[in-house]
C-alpha cells in the first residue's frame, strides 16, 4: 500500500505549508519538505505530520534524495 495520490496532492508541510515529496521506497517511508529540510515519517501509510516527529536533514542528505 501507499499514500493515495489525491491525499498527497493536498498535504503540506506543517511548518512552511510547502510541498511534500513522498519517498515510499525509503526505510522508513517519509514525506520530505525541501524548504524546511525536514523528513516526516510515514507509518502504516499514515503521514506523521507533527513537528516533534520530524527529523532535520542536512544539505548533503537532501542532495542525495531523488527529485
Amino acid at each position: 500500500m501507499s499514500i493515495e495520490p489525491e491525499l498527497l496532492a493536498i498535504l503540506a508541510c506543517p511548518q512552511c505549508k510547502g510541498k511534500l515529496v513522498y519517498l515510499k521506497q525509503a526505510e522508513p517511508a517519509a514525506l520530505i519538505c525541501r524548504g524546511c529540510q525536514l523528513s516526516f515519517p510515514v507509518e502504516n501509510d499514515i503521514p506523521q505530520l507533527i513537528l516533534t516527529a520530524a527529523t532535520e536533514l542536512s544539505r548533503a542528505e537532501l542532495e542525495q534524495l531523488p527529485s
